[in-house]
């Protein structure tokens, strides 16, 4: 059986590159794409090639960027236009293969072992021809990496941009992965690359030779999960652009328009956030038992918790009973508060049933009542507005919780 080919096509700066091409005239200017500062998203986006010169850097404040690039021009997104883009281009790769799968807006793997001998081509030119496609047909340039298995296509979609074709494959792969930090692998987080570091493992040909028995006695899962990658034996398919997504977690954040302090200002911001929450939950029919809460301080700083519940919920009263607790637990509440964010995993479909009847069958008809006024409350708002119906205590003041 032949070695799969798996192709990671990744656009280069691509709201910035969409931006020019609404705009040629950025082309010819260092230009960044920038979050909205009234509402205290002041931070880099992307950037154009010109603004990389400047060392420019994704999500650092607009007024850092600024003492770095004096004449930075700044332009809000067109989010919009960004999603239009990826469609037109997805669409380009759904002519050679069914097998696309969106990793983000700008990225995409394919999986086209079975189109390249109807083409008679090899993975590297159908890489080539894909590039002059998107160039020609939607005007922006993508990064393509080539290679047996997803770890090391991605990895080569990185290794050269703009405009590049990489092909890492049996014979080249020690001379290109193996000298590379460890961090540069795929799914290699923080605090996975600073344990592994701690044992010795700097690179990536380190981790490939190391015993994967230690590997899993040190790092459990994830570990044996890095090491594989390591050695291309990631293994995993490439699914059907046409395949439901299976959707893992629901979450939603805010920046506030001024920090949050409090207790009774955090309360209002969770209870915000839970009931959006739940209310994606609800219209996707799903429900949770894993609920984490991130909160973010002025400086950045950034803190996750999280909660197992004895039972999946969609209640926006559980969701944010749980988050408070948790902010109790991590957070002085007289410390400024500068983004919430609320997320449920540990997803399961609404409709198993998981009560038991027994002694709790009080709290189970309670439940029931809940749930059956946050159900009246979404219809409200679907009908007549988000707006429409509120929490009395959701303030609706210059913190930007409405």
């Amino acid at each position: 059986m032949s070695e799969k080919v798996i192709l990671h096509c990744d656009c280069n700066n691509f709201f910035a590159s969409v931006e020019e091409k609404l705009n040629p005239e950025l082309k010819k200017v260092p230009m960044a794409v920038t979050g909205d500062p009234e509402n205290r998203h002041g931070i880099i986006l992307a950037k154009n090639q010109l603004a990389k010169k400047y060392d420019i850097r994704t999500a650092e404040p607009i007024w850092q960027a600024k003492r770095k690039c004096p004449s930075l021009v700044c332009v809000p997104p067109h989010h919009d236009l960004y999603h239009e883009t990826s469609k037109m281009i997805n669409k380009i790769y759904l002519e050679y293969t069914d097998l696309v799968e969106p990793f983000s807006i700008d990225e995409s793997f394919l999986d086209v072992t079975n189109s390249l001998h109807l083409l008679g081509v090899s993975g590297e030119q159908l890489a080539d021809l894909l590039r002059e496609r998107i160039k020609n047909d939607v005007g922006i340039t993508i990064s393509v990496g080539v290679s047996f298995c997803k770890t090391f296509a991605k990895f080569g979609s990185d290794y050269k941009k703009p405009d590049a074709t990489t092909v890492i494959n049996r014979e080249n792969l020690e001379e290109i992965l193996y000298p590379r930090p460890v961090s540069e692998l795929f799914m290699s987080g923080k605090k996975t690359t600073d344990k592994l570091n701690s044992m010795g493992i700097k690179t990536i040909g380190q981790l490939a030779k190391y015993d994967p028995d230690k590997i899993s006695r040190m790092l459990g899962k994830t570990g044996f999960a890095l090491w594989k990658s390591a050695n291309g034996e990631d293994g995993e398919a490439v699914r059907s652009y046409y395949e439901p997504r299976e959707i893992k977690s629901v979450g939603n954040s805010m920046t506030f328009k001024r920090d949050l302090c409090g207790a009774d200002e955090i309360r209002s911001g969770i209870t915000l956030l839970s009931d959006m929450v739940a209310g994606r939950l609800r219209a996707d029919g799903l429900k949770g038992n894993v609920i984490q809460l991130g909160i973010r301080d002025p400086s950045f700083n950034t803190i996750q918790k999280q909660k197992t519940v004895s039972k999946p919920t969609f209640l926006q009263k559980e969701i944010s009973e749980v988050a408070f607790e948790l902010a109790l637990s991590v957070w002085n509440m007289q410390h400024p508060v500068r983004l919430l964010s609320v997320t449920v995993s540990g997803l399961v479909s609404a409709d198993e049933d998981f009560v038991q009847m027994d002694l709790f069958s009080m709290q189970s008809e309670e439940n029931e009542k809940i749930e059956q006024i946050e159900e009246t409350l979404s219809a409200i708002r679907n009908r007549f507005g988000t707006s429409s119906i509120k929490f009395g205590h959701l303030a609706d003041d210059d913190t930007g919780i409405k």
